[in-house]
Protein backbone atom coordinates (compact mmCIF):
# COMPACT_ATOMS: atom_id res chain seq x y z
CA UNK A 1 0.00 0.00 0.00
CA UNK A 2 2.68 2.78 0.77
CA UNK A 3 4.37 1.25 -2.27
CA UNK A 4 1.91 2.37 -4.49
CA UNK A 5 0.92 5.41 -2.66
CA UNK A 6 4.19 6.65 -3.40
CA UNK A 7 4.22 5.97 -6.79
CA UNK A 8 1.32 7.39 -7.12
CA UNK A 9 2.49 11.11 -5.37
CA UNK A 10 5.70 10.39 -7.36
CA UNK A 11 3.31 11.00 -10.70
CA UNK A 12 1.87 13.94 -9.78
CA UNK A 13 5.81 15.18 -9.22
CA UNK A 14 6.19 14.53 -12.69
CA UNK A 15 3.35 16.94 -13.95
CA UNK A 16 3.23 19.15 -11.90
CA UNK A 17 6.28 21.82 -10.82
CA UNK A 18 4.95 23.28 -7.77
CA UNK A 19 5.75 20.63 -5.03
CA UNK A 20 8.89 20.49 -2.61
CA UNK A 21 8.32 17.09 -1.12
CA UNK A 22 5.81 14.40 -1.60
CA UNK A 23 3.93 15.51 2.05
CA UNK A 24 2.89 18.52 0.35
CA UNK A 25 1.04 16.64 -2.55
CA UNK A 26 -1.26 14.33 0.03
CA UNK A 27 -2.41 17.61 1.04
CA UNK A 28 -3.87 18.23 -3.08
CA UNK A 29 -8.07 18.35 -2.92
CA UNK A 30 -7.24 15.96 -6.29
CA UNK A 31 -5.28 13.25 -4.34
CA UNK A 32 -8.11 13.88 -1.52
CA UNK A 33 -11.23 13.20 -4.15
CA UNK A 34 -9.46 10.05 -5.92
CA UNK A 35 -9.19 8.38 -2.45
CA UNK A 36 -12.56 9.54 -1.16
CA UNK A 37 -13.72 7.98 -5.02
CA UNK A 38 -12.24 4.36 -4.55
CA UNK A 39 -14.34 4.54 -1.03
CA UNK A 40 -17.57 4.92 -2.56
CA UNK A 41 -17.07 3.66 -6.01
CA UNK A 42 -16.63 0.03 -3.82
CA UNK A 43 -19.65 0.78 -2.51
CA UNK A 44 -21.40 1.77 -5.79
CA UNK A 45 -20.32 -1.78 -6.97
CA UNK A 46 -21.59 -3.51 -3.95
CA UNK A 47 -25.20 -1.84 -5.06
CA UNK A 48 -25.03 0.44 -1.63
CA UNK A 49 -25.71 3.58 -3.43
CA UNK A 50 -26.62 5.66 -0.71
CA UNK A 51 -23.44 5.40 1.01
CA UNK A 52 -21.62 5.73 -2.09
CA UNK A 53 -23.66 8.78 -2.89
CA UNK A 54 -22.93 10.04 0.91
CA UNK A 55 -19.29 9.65 0.50
CA UNK A 56 -19.66 11.59 -3.11
CA UNK A 57 -21.12 14.78 -1.15
CA UNK A 58 -18.34 14.80 1.48
CA UNK A 59 -16.11 14.43 -0.95
CA UNK A 60 -17.63 17.33 -2.76
CA UNK A 61 -17.72 20.02 0.05
CA UNK A 62 -14.28 19.00 1.14
CA UNK A 63 -12.29 19.17 -2.13
CA UNK A 64 -14.93 21.17 -4.60
CA UNK A 65 -14.54 18.16 -7.09
CA UNK A 66 -17.62 16.00 -8.12
CA UNK A 67 -16.82 12.53 -9.37
CA UNK A 68 -19.76 10.48 -9.22
CA UNK A 69 -19.38 6.95 -7.19
CA UNK A 70 -20.33 4.88 -10.83
CA UNK A 71 -17.01 6.47 -12.90
CA UNK A 72 -14.24 3.87 -13.49
CA UNK A 73 -10.82 5.98 -12.84
CA UNK A 74 -7.51 4.17 -13.68
CA UNK A 75 -4.10 4.58 -12.45
CA UNK A 76 -2.09 8.01 -11.41
CA UNK A 77 -5.36 9.43 -12.37
CA UNK A 78 -4.39 13.72 -11.62
CA UNK A 79 -6.72 15.76 -10.86
CA UNK A 80 -4.91 19.95 -10.41
CA UNK A 81 -6.99 22.18 -8.24
CA UNK A 82 -10.99 21.56 -8.41
CA UNK A 83 -14.13 22.44 -9.41
CA UNK A 84 -13.97 19.75 -11.50
CA UNK A 85 -17.06 16.99 -12.36
CA UNK A 86 -16.89 13.61 -13.71
CA UNK A 87 -20.01 11.84 -14.44
CA UNK A 88 -21.33 8.29 -13.63
CA UNK A 89 -20.53 6.25 -16.74
CA UNK A 90 -17.50 7.80 -17.33
CA UNK A 91 -14.23 5.65 -17.90
CA UNK A 92 -11.00 7.22 -17.33
CA UNK A 93 -7.80 5.28 -18.45
CA UNK A 94 -3.49 5.30 -16.76
CA UNK A 95 -1.87 8.98 -16.14
CA UNK A 96 -5.20 11.20 -17.25
CA UNK A 97 -4.05 14.50 -15.75
CA UNK A 98 -7.58 17.09 -15.20
CA UNK A 99 -7.18 20.46 -14.92
CA UNK A 100 -9.64 22.94 -12.84
CA UNK A 101 -12.65 23.41 -14.08
CA UNK A 102 -13.00 21.00 -16.40
CA UNK A 103 -15.98 18.31 -17.10
CA UNK A 104 -16.50 14.67 -18.42
CA UNK A 105 -20.17 15.37 -18.91
CA UNK A 106 -22.96 13.22 -19.83
CA UNK A 107 -25.98 13.11 -23.01
CA UNK A 108 -29.52 12.93 -22.56
CA UNK A 109 -30.47 9.77 -23.56
CA UNK A 110 -33.29 10.15 -26.68
CA UNK A 111 -34.66 6.80 -25.79
CA UNK A 112 -35.54 7.87 -22.28
CA UNK A 113 -32.96 5.00 -21.01
CA UNK A 114 -29.81 5.75 -19.25
CA UNK A 115 -26.81 4.22 -20.30
CA UNK A 116 -23.14 5.39 -21.28
CA UNK A 117 -23.84 8.78 -21.39
CA UNK A 118 -20.16 10.06 -20.26
CA UNK A 119 -16.82 10.18 -22.54
CA UNK A 120 -14.10 6.85 -21.96
CA UNK A 121 -10.56 8.70 -21.60
CA UNK A 122 -7.76 6.77 -23.01
CA UNK A 123 -4.35 6.48 -21.25
CA UNK A 124 -2.11 9.51 -21.31
CA UNK A 125 -4.75 12.08 -21.98
CA UNK A 126 -4.52 16.45 -20.52
CA UNK A 127 -7.81 18.15 -20.49
CA UNK A 128 -6.97 21.35 -20.05
CA UNK A 129 -8.88 24.13 -17.80
CA UNK A 130 -12.82 24.75 -18.24
CA UNK A 131 -12.55 21.93 -21.11
CA UNK A 132 -15.97 19.83 -21.43
CA UNK A 133 -16.02 16.54 -23.07
CA UNK A 134 -19.45 15.37 -23.43
CA UNK A 135 -21.19 12.27 -24.49
CA UNK A 136 -20.42 8.86 -24.72
CA UNK A 137 -17.46 9.68 -27.14
CA UNK A 138 -13.68 8.40 -27.21
CA UNK A 139 -10.74 9.93 -26.67
CA UNK A 140 -7.72 8.50 -27.88
CA UNK A 141 -4.52 8.08 -25.99
CA UNK A 142 -2.04 10.42 -25.93
CA UNK A 143 -4.52 13.52 -27.04
CA UNK A 144 -4.43 16.97 -25.64
CA UNK A 145 -7.81 18.77 -24.76
CA UNK A 146 -7.19 22.27 -24.88
CA UNK A 147 -8.45 25.54 -22.77
CA UNK A 148 -12.01 25.66 -22.89
CA UNK A 149 -12.34 23.45 -25.72
CA UNK A 150 -15.95 21.62 -25.95
CA UNK A 151 -15.49 18.38 -27.44
CA UNK A 152 -18.70 16.25 -28.79
CA UNK A 153 -16.95 13.81 -30.91
CA UNK A 154 -14.35 11.17 -31.44
CA UNK A 155 -11.07 12.70 -30.42
CA UNK A 156 -8.29 10.59 -32.01
CA UNK A 157 -5.13 9.28 -30.65
CA UNK A 158 -2.30 11.95 -30.16
CA UNK A 159 -4.46 14.50 -31.42
CA UNK A 160 -4.51 18.22 -29.70
CA UNK A 161 -8.10 19.89 -30.03
CA UNK A 162 -8.97 23.30 -29.49
CA UNK A 163 -12.32 25.33 -29.97
CA UNK A 164 -16.20 25.26 -29.18
CA UNK A 165 -16.58 22.90 -31.29
CA UNK A 166 -13.07 21.14 -30.56
CA UNK A 167 -11.15 21.03 -33.78
CA UNK A 168 -7.90 19.12 -34.10
CA UNK A 169 -4.64 21.40 -34.41
CA UNK A 170 -1.84 20.65 -36.84
CA UNK A 171 0.39 20.29 -34.72
CA UNK A 172 1.16 16.73 -33.29
CA UNK A 173 2.71 16.21 -29.17
CA UNK A 174 5.15 14.21 -29.61
CA UNK A 175 6.50 12.14 -26.75
CA UNK A 176 10.08 12.84 -27.56
CA UNK A 177 9.58 16.36 -27.65
CA UNK A 178 8.57 16.88 -23.81
CA UNK A 179 7.79 14.34 -21.15
CA UNK A 180 4.71 16.05 -20.34
CA UNK A 181 3.04 19.04 -22.12
CA UNK A 182 1.18 21.27 -19.58
CA UNK A 183 -2.37 21.98 -20.09
CA UNK A 184 -2.24 20.62 -23.30
CA UNK A 185 -1.01 23.50 -25.42
CA UNK A 186 1.74 22.86 -27.42
CA UNK A 187 1.70 25.97 -29.91
CA UNK A 188 0.90 28.69 -27.46
CA UNK A 189 0.53 28.50 -23.59
CA UNK A 190 -3.42 29.67 -24.10
CA UNK A 191 -6.20 29.10 -26.76
CA UNK A 192 -7.94 32.28 -25.68
CA UNK A 193 -11.71 31.61 -27.45
CA UNK A 194 -11.26 35.66 -28.64
CA UNK A 195 -8.26 34.32 -30.62
CA UNK A 196 -8.56 30.93 -31.49
CA UNK A 197 -8.60 31.53 -35.29
CA UNK A 198 -5.10 33.40 -34.92
CA UNK A 199 -3.57 31.21 -32.76
CA UNK A 200 -4.34 28.27 -35.09
CA UNK A 201 -2.91 30.01 -38.17
CA UNK A 202 0.35 30.25 -36.19
CA UNK A 203 0.09 26.61 -35.80
CA UNK A 204 -0.87 26.25 -39.37
CA UNK A 205 2.65 28.54 -40.67
CA UNK A 206 4.51 26.53 -38.32
CA UNK A 207 3.91 23.53 -39.77
CA UNK A 208 3.99 24.86 -42.97
CA UNK A 209 7.35 26.58 -42.54
CA UNK A 210 8.75 23.01 -41.46
CA UNK A 211 7.76 21.28 -44.19
CA UNK A 212 9.32 24.04 -46.63
CA UNK A 213 12.16 23.35 -45.18
CA UNK A 214 12.18 19.90 -45.62
CA UNK A 215 11.25 20.34 -48.71
CA UNK A 216 14.11 22.43 -49.70
CA UNK A 217 16.26 20.43 -47.82
CA UNK A 218 14.85 17.50 -50.29
CA UNK A 219 15.85 19.89 -53.34
CA UNK A 220 18.90 20.63 -52.34
CA UNK A 221 20.40 16.86 -51.74
CA UNK A 222 18.77 16.06 -55.00
CA UNK A 223 20.65 18.69 -57.32
CA UNK A 224 23.58 17.88 -55.27
CA UNK A 225 23.05 13.90 -56.05
CA UNK A 226 22.60 15.20 -59.85
CA UNK A 227 25.42 17.34 -60.44
CA UNK A 228 27.65 15.23 -58.55
CA UNK A 229 26.01 12.20 -61.10
CA UNK A 230 26.96 14.33 -64.24
CA UNK A 231 30.34 14.98 -62.67
CA UNK A 232 31.36 11.12 -62.77
CA UNK A 233 29.54 10.69 -65.91
CA UNK A 234 31.78 13.32 -67.66
CA UNK A 235 34.97 12.02 -66.11
CA UNK A 236 34.08 8.90 -67.68
CA UNK A 237 33.33 10.59 -71.38
CA UNK A 238 37.06 12.00 -71.26
CA UNK A 239 38.55 8.87 -69.50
Amino acid sequence: MPGRLFSYVDSIVARDPSPRSRWEVLLYPGVWAVGFHKVAHRLFRARLFFLARWVNHVSRFLTAIDIHPGAEIGKNFFIDHGFVVIGETAVIGDNVTMYQGSTLGGTNPTNGVGGKRHPTIGDDVIISLGAAILGPIMVGKGSRIGANAVVMKEVPEGATMVGIPAKPVPVAVKPETQAFVPYGTPCSERFDPATQKLELLQCEMQVMQKRLAELLEERDAARAKAAEASGSGKGKKSA
